[in-house]
Formats: C-alpha cells, sequence, structure tokens
C-alpha cells in the first residue's frame, strides 16, 4: 500500500475514534487541529501528497463526522465558543464542493425543527457569504471530463440552483433572509463573475479551463425563471468588462454557446431583456446564431413569430443584433421576408390576436430600417407581391385597428422598397400606437459602418414634397388643354393586343401552402383556379415543402370538386396528385392505398386512386427521374420563358436554313436515356400491399366481389402495371407470390374485364420475378397458373382472354428448360 495513503488513513481512524467517544474539549480541539493540517491552514502543514490524500478521501467523511456530533452539550465542552468556531473552519476553509455537499446534506437529512437544522443552515449561510459558492463553481472549471466528473457536476448543478427551494421546503417559516429567490441569484450571479474573472486570469497565464458548468448553472437558473435575478448581475457587468477586451468578449461567447439546448430559449430571451442595446447584445453572443441552430431558431422564429412578449426595446435590441454582422444580415432579410409572408397571411389576420399582429408589424418595420437599398433591391419583387396581398387583405377586414395596421406598414414598406413611385398615403386616425410605429419607422442616425447605413424612410405622414407629380405619370399641367388637344387622336398608333390574355384579378399563389389554403378556404373562384392550375409546378419546384403538407394535400385533392368551369379540372386535379405522390411517396402512397377501402368514397373516388398509384409508380419508375427533376425550376435570366412564342420571320428563317442544308450522315438526334436508381424499388410495397389487404371484405357503399366488379377489374389492372413497374426490385418475389394468391382466388370471376386483369397480372409477374426467383420461390404457384392459362386459352369464351392467356404461356414456355421439373397440365 501507498504510504502516504497509509499514513493518512491512520491518522484519520484515529481521528474519528476520539471525535466519536472523547467527551474531553482540549482532546477534541487538540485532534481537530492535527486534521487541519492536512487543510493547510496552519503553521505546521502536512506535506502536499497527504494533503491531496485527505481531501480526495477522506475529507468527507471527517465532516459527517463533525455533523453527527454537533449538538448543544457538545458545542458547550469548551467556553466561548471555541469548539464551534474550530468546527465551522472545516466547511469554510476545506473543498468547497465537498463541504457544501455535505452541508446540503445534513440540511435535507435533519429533522425539522431541530438545534442541528438551524446551526447547519445557519453555517450554509456563512458559506455563502464567505464567497465559498465561487470556490465550488471555479473548482469545476478544471475538472478532467470522466463519468465520476460529471456525476458530481450533475449533482452540485442541482443542489447550486435549488438551493433556495430545497432550503424553503426544509426551514419553512425560519428560512433565513439569504436563502430568498430574489436575494440568493443574485449573489450566485457575483460568484459568477468572480469564477470568469479567475479563467480570464488563468487563460492570460497560458492555462486552460473550462467555462460547461458555470453554462449550465445559468441555463438552469433562468429556466427556473430567474433571469432577472442573475441576468440583472451578469449583464452591467459583463457590458464593462467586454469593451474593448476581446478575451472577455471570446469568454462570454464561450459561455452562452455550452448552455444546454434546453435552456438556450430562456438564457437569450433573458440577455435579449437585459442587454441595453444591439451593440451590447452583440458584444455578448457574437455570432451564436450562425453557430447554433437552437439560437438560430430561438432568435429568428421563435421570438418572433411564436411568442409575441418581447418589448419594443427587446425586439429593437433583437433585429439590431441581426443586423451588425454581414454574416448575421442575411438571416435578417430572411426574417423580413417571412414576416411579411405571416402580415400577409389572411388566415393570420383572421385568428391571430391583435395583440401579436402589431408585435408582427413593429418587427416588421424595425427590418426594414436596418436594412439597406442593395439587400431589399435584392427581393423586391417578392417582398412587393407580399405586401400588396397583406395589404388588399387588411383593407378588406372590419376591425379598425387591423386596416389602420395595413396602412402604416403599406406606407412605410412601400416608400422602402419603391422609393422612385408614387408614395402610398392613407387616412386613419393617429393615437399612442401610431405614433410609436411611425417613429420605429424613421430614419436612423448616420452610421460609421456602409453595412449600417440605409437609405431614409418617405414620409408617411405629411404631405408628399412633389405635388406635381401625379399617380406615376407627367407633371400634373401637361394634363391640361383645350377639349380639342384632348379629343384628337390623329397622332395615334393602335397598339396590337392581339396577343394578350385575360387579366386576372387574382394573385397566383407562389407557394404551396397558398394553394392548399386557396383550394380549401378561398371563396374568390379566380384565386382557386389559379391555385389548382399552379399546384403541380409549386409541387415539384419545392419538395421540402410539399412533404410537411403531404397528407393534407392529398386528402383535399382526392376530394376536390369542380366549383367552375375550369378546362381539364380533372387533368389538373390528377397531375397535382400524382405530383404529391411522387415527392412524399411513401406516406401519401400508404395514405391513398388505405383510403381506397374506406367508407364515404364514390366509385369514381376510388378509381382516381388506382390511376394516380398507377401513374406516380411509373413516373418513380422512369430512368434518369432525379437528373430531369433537378433540372427543373425558375427559368434563369437568359432563358426563354415559358409562354412565349416564336417570331414568324424567325420560324420562316429556320425553315430555309433546315431545306438549303445537305446531311451526309444523320446521327441520332434524342438523347440517350439517362442511367439511374430505380425509385420505386424503395416505396413499391406501400403501394401494393394496401391495395391487397381488404378486396374480399365488403362494407356498406363498396362490395368488390359483388356489384363493383368494374372497380375490381380496375384493380387487377393496377395491380399488374404495379408489378411489372417492380421489375427486379427486391421486393418483387413476396409481391409476385401475393399477386399469384389473388389471380389464384378470383380466377373464376365471371366478367371478361376481371378476367382480363388476372391475366395481365399474371404476364406482369413473369416478366418482373427473375426466372430463378420464379423457380425458386414459386415453383406451386406456378404450377397452378400454367394449368389455369391452358384451361383460358382453350376454354374461355372471351376472345381477349384467350389471347392474354396464350400470351401468358408463351412467356412461360421460354422458361421450359427450368420448368421441366414441372408436371404438364
Amino acid at each position: 500500500m501507498d504510504p502516504v495513503a497509509s499514513a493518512v488513513r491512520l491518522a484519520v481512524q484515529e481521528a474519528l475514534h476520539i471525535l466519536s467517544s472523547s467527551e474531553d474539549g482540549g482532546h477534541i480541539i487538540s485532534t481537530l487541529q492535527s486534521l487541519r493540517r492536512y487543510l493547510g491552514e496552519t503553521e505546521t502543514q502536512a506535506p502536499a501528497e497527504e494533503q491531496e490524500e485527505f481531501s480526495r478521501t477522506h475529507f468527507s467523511t471527517i465532516l459527517r463526522c463533525l455533523v453527527g456530533k454537533l449538538s448543544p452539550d457538545w458545542l458547550d465542552l469548551l467556553p466561548d465558543g471555541q469548539l464551534e468556531e474550530l468546527w465551522a473552519s472545516f466547511f469554510l476553509e476545506g473543498p468547497a464542493d465537498q463541504a457544501f455537499l455535505v452541508l446540503m446534506e445534513s440540511i435535507e437529512g435533519a429533522a425539522s425543527p431541530s438545534f442541528r437544522l438551524m446551526k447547519m443552515a445557519q453555517l450554509l449561510a456563512r458559506f455563502l457569504s464567505a464567497g465559498r459558492m465561487a470556490a465550488v463553481m471555479e473548482g469545476q472549471c478544471g475538472q478532467q471530463a470522466g463519468p465520476a466528473s460529471r456525476l458530481l457536476q450533475e449533482t452540485l448543478l442541482t443542489r447550486v440552483v435549488g438551493l433556495p427551494d430545497r432550503l424553503g421546503n426544509r426551514l419553512q417559516q425560519e428560512t433565513l433572509a439569504a436563502f430568498f429567490p430574489q436575494n440568493y441569484f443574485p449573489l450566485l450571479g457575483e460568484e459568477v463573475l468572480r469564477v470568469l474573472q479567475a479563467v480570464v486570469d488563468s487563460l492570460r497565464g497560458g492555462l486552460d479551463c473550462s467555462i460547461s458548468f458555470l453554462s449550465q448553472v445559468l441555463g438552469k437558473a433562468c429556466v427556473h425563471g430567474r433571469q432577472k435575478e442573475i441576468l440583472g448581475v451578469l449583464v452591467p457587468r459583463l457590458t464593462v468588462l467586454t469593451q474593448g477586451n476581446c478575451l472577455w468578449q471570446r469568454v462570454c461567447w464561450r459561455l452562452v454557446e455550452r448552455v444546454p439546448d434546453q435552456a438556450m430559449e430562456a438564457v437569450l430571451k433573458g440577455l435579449v431583456e437585459a442587454s441595453p442595446g444591439p451593440e451590447v447584445l452583440s458584444r455578448l453572443l457574437g455570432n451564436l446564431v450562425t453557430k447554433s441552430k437552437k439560437a438560430q431558431f430561438v432568435m429568428t422564429r421563435k421570438l418572433l413569430f411564436l411568442q409575441y412578449s418581447c418589448s419594443t426595446p427587446m425586439l429593437q435590441s433583437l433585429l439590431g443584433y441581426l443586423a451588425m454582422d454581414s454574416q448575421r444580415r442575411l438571416l435578417l432579410v430572411q426574417a423580413l421576408k417571412e414576416l411579411l409572408e405571416t402580415w400577409g397571411s389572411s388566415s393570420a389576420i383572421r385568428h391571430a390576436p391583435l395583440e401579436q399582429q402589431r408585435y408582427v408589424s413593429k418587427a416588421l418595420l424595425i427590418c426594414l430600417v436596418h436594412l439597406g437599398e442593395a439587400e431589399l433591391q435584392a427581393s423586391r419583387d417578392e417582398l412587393l407581391a407580399s405586401l400588396m396581398e397583406g395589404v388588399k387583405s387588411r383593407l378588406d377586414s372590419s376591425l379598425p385597428p387591423v386596416r389602420r395596421l395595413g396602412m402604416i406598414v403599406a406606407e412605410v414598406a412601400s416608400a422602402r422598397l419603391h422609393p422612385q413611385g408614387p408614395p402610398l398615403k392613407f387616412q386613419y386616425e393617429e393615437d399612442d400606437l401610431t405614433r410609436e410605429m411611425l417613429a420605429l419607422a424613421a430614419p436612423r442616425p448616420a452610421a460609421d459602418s456602409p453595412l449600417e447605413a440605409g437609405p431614409p424612410v418617405a414620409p408617411v405622414g405629411g404631405e408628399s414634397p412633389d405635388q406635381e407629380t401625379v399617380d406615376g405619370g407627367g407633371p400634373q399641367a401637361g394634363r391640361e388643354g383645350s377639349d380639342s388637344e384632348l379629343d384628337s387622336d390623329d397622332e395615334l398608333v393602335p397598339y396590337d393586343m392581339s396577343g394578350d390574355g385575360e387579366q386576372r384579378s387574382s394573385k397566383t399563389p407562389a407557394y404551396v401552402w397558398d394553394c392548399l389554403e386557396a383550394l380549401t378556404a378561398s371563396e374568390d373562384w379566380e384565386r382557386w383556379e389559379a391555385a389548382l392550375q399552379a399546384l403541380e409546378g409549386l409541387i415539384l419546384k419545392s419538395p421540402a415543402a410539399t412533404r410537411e403538407v403531404s397528407l393534407e394535400l392529398a386528402k383535399v385533392l382526392l376530394h376536390l370538386e369542380e366549383k367552375t368551369a375550369v378546362a381539364g379540372f380533372e387533368g389538373l386535379r390528377q397531375r397535382a396528385l400524382v405530383a404529391v405522390t411522387v415527392t412524399d411517396a411513401a406516406r401519401v402512397a400508404e395514405y391513398l392505398a388505405t383510403q381506397f377501402y374506406a367508407l364515404n368514397y364514390s366509385l369514381r373516388q376510388r378509381m382516381d386512386i388506382l390511376d394516380v398509384l398507377a401513374l406516380a409508380a411509373q413516373e418513380l419508375s422512369r430512368p434518369g427521374r432525379l437528373g430531369r427533376a433537378a433540372q427543373r425550376g425558375p427559368p434563369g435570366p437568359s432563358s426563354q420563358p415559358s409562354g412565349a412564342t416564336v417570331p414568324a420571320w424567325q420560324a420562316v428563317v429556320e425553315e430555309r436554313v433546315r431545306r438549303k442544308t445537305r446531311r451526309f450522315c444523320k446521327g441520332s438526334t434524342g438523347r440517350a436515356a439517362a442511367a439511374g436508381p430505380n425509385e420505386f424499388n424503395v416505396v413499391a410495397g406501400y403501394f401494393f400491399f394496401p391495395l391487397l389487404q381488404r378486396f374480399d371484405r365488403p362494407v356498406v357503399t363498396f362490395d368488390l366481389l359483388g356489384d363493383d366488379q368494374l372497380v375490381l377489374g380496375r384493380l387487377a389492372h393496377t395491380l399488374g402495371a404495379l408489378m411489372y413497374l417492380a421489375v427486379n426490385t427486391a421486393v418483387a418475389v413476396p409481391m409476385g407470390k401475393a399477386l399469384l394468391e389473388f389471380v389464384w382466388a378470383l380466377r373464376f370471376h365471371g366478367d371478361a374485364y376481371v378476367r382480363q386483369g388476372l391475366l395481365s397480372a399474371v404476364s406482369s409477374v413473369l416478366l418482373s420475378v427473375p426466372a430463378e426467383r420464379l423457380l425458386a420461390d414459386l415453383p406451386d404457384e406456378l404450377l397452378e397458373a400454367r394449368s389455369w392459362l391452358a384451361d383460358v386459352a382453350e376454354q374461355d369464351a372471351d376472345e381477349d382472354c384467350r389471347l392474354l392467356a396464350v400470351k401468358a404461356l408463351l412467356l412461360l414456355e421460354k422458361l421450359r428448360d427450368r420448368l421441366l421439373p414441372l408436371s404438364s397440365p
């Protein structure tokens, strides 16, 4: 055994025996003083190795022994409180983390009320006032990561942050003022600052430190709702310390970066509230929103859209923080787009509380102030489209506050997005809210950085400086003149309107969600028609957005009825259903297949489901589909618009060139089909097996084995098509086995159309499943199919059935060499 460990253990055992049994005050004092050698607090200190061994192995045991001996009689063994002061020194001068845990353990385990409980509570108050909590946390900044260390940190974290609650539960009416939350958490903030100062000093000295424990303490305190108490102390001091000090700034950034994700929202919201402005917030957070997805979600989504409790100064700090760095300004532009989209959503206008609408309007105006001319112009068309649609929806509202918000935002936003055009002006009553919002939109003072300088906002409340210009036309004087001049049309050249189309009053939706809303809730039939016509292209253009609402979209399209005389309504609906099925194949295909047997569907809808599944499977199985899908999208600046026509003169020239050009060798004009994986492979089961599950179970309005034989025939043909499209896939064998069982169950059906579908299904199995797998996995089914096919080919009354049976037999004949073991029919 290590001689150092052995010597310390013997000394501790002897001391414990004396402390437990002796009633001699002098003997107890000398024993305690001898133990203090290991704490390094006496003139005759123990060697460093012995001190380390004592602290690591025996210190907690000594403290628990001292707690067990605490009583009025034991403290009175020496006069003038000598023994009590020596007893307390072990908790106030030894390893702080162990002393703190023993103190909390003894308080939670003591009888209530009791002398021991109050003494331990008073000692804990002295422990806090002596700054020992900083020592507790500082000790964890140098800990090596390991299972024991993590367990210790979790235990300390729970007791450090939960101290007021735990002490309040134990002491009840006797709780000391030091343990009140309004007193404890500011003290905890001061201790965190002391530890951060020690960390900075260590870093300057070239030592490594970890502040993860401090981040956890900060996060847990904020989650407990104590942001104001702890951040009210931290933020003012850190504001001063980070002023021009890069090291302090980096420490603050790391402090917030290491906050656990579950506490990030509480910490960030508290920092935004406590920071006096965006400059301070930027120094405290750095580019946190570009490094942490959770922080980015909180700052750009949660605090802007999902909550509306932030005050106006908080909004200005948050959005100003995003505007203060070039990397973060991209998030500000995106936030503006989403704010404007939410502000103009007719659904949000109807259902969102008025307070939230005001909140979003303020955030929108602040974003406009922070963004520069170039940034706004890059997305001007998109922003103006959202703005105009939102203004229309708000002006149509029956609530005056909603209409007023539309007027104010429209005036400010239009002046910023289209400064060269005529300003929008509305008449509305001014109140405190109106003046506050107009003040938010006022131009900021000139900034030193070009990133921060934005163009001034045109005046929104007063008169336009140029009264001569009216509605974007020429000077007003130009409109004056004699009646003869106005009526003269001698010099007017007629405008060619032969290529004009009907102008729609409703704007074509730009997003899948807008189409879904228009098809379900819109009473504007032109908008409904535009949404249906644009839906397929938007689905193919935005697959990620489509997957979020794929099932809702499929349900709406499946039940969609023609409300107006739309040209090609059935084709538009079917192509949109196919597109959404291809985009989210597994979920939508399984949904449609299960709905095929559901109640309250017409036979037309059930056959539509079969058609959609077959067409979607065909699209998924096309080679090179991914390459072509990637090429779809909006045309580039140099590409010709999709609706443009070739001029007549150009067509004539091209035809003449084609006629007069001699070609001695004419190669292939088409491009070879691109190779690629069969996407239908991984989702074939979702298309196929749900259609087979309930074909023999009639429901109230649907009986495949009864009167609905037309649908049964379509089902058989569809299953055969799905089988054929699954050629050489991993699921082809179980699909073939299930399909042959389906065919065998219905082989004697009386309807010729159904038998034709069954015969086609058998051919699909023979074409799709490799011959080796047919022999190995489906020998009995092949034997049954062969005998039935021969019978049909000879005796079936329908000529088409006989022809299909012969074709299937020919396919079997090609496998003759491998089918020799099968007996003849």
